[in-house]
């Protein structure tokens, strides 16, 4: 089985570990690209990054985009969301379905 990780605020990942998953608190970008490289090092296969961070580290989460592993992806912390983690929910659930069946419309 492959470890996945959640990065970002501590009062946004807190909870997290409840659940199984390894948590790295950073509130700042360059902590959490190095935190990151590790993680990508180390085999972990999904690691999800709070909005705020993950806005800030567009080169870092680039550079892992084309790869298999590690899957990084966005999810909305407890403060300066984005959206983008709807954004990106929604069009994987359009991939996969073939519909937008998110929208508010």
């Amino acid at each position: 089985m492959h470890n996945i990780a959640v990065v970002g605020d501590k009062d946004s990942i807190y909870g997290f570990a409840s659940i199984g998953m390894s948590i790295f608190p950073e509130d700042d970008a360059a902590g959490a690209s190095r935190t990151i490289r590790k993680l990508a090092d180390n085999g972990y296969a999904v690691i999800f990054v709070t909005e705020d961070l993950a806005s800030q580290l567009g080169a870092e989460t680039a550079h892992y985009a084309e790869s298999v592993m590690p899957a990084i992806i966005p999810i909305p912390g407890v403060k300066n969301n984005t959206g983008m983690g709807m954004k990106n929910v929604s069009r994987f659930v359009e991939q996969a379905v073939g519909s937008d069946i998110i929208s508010d419309q």
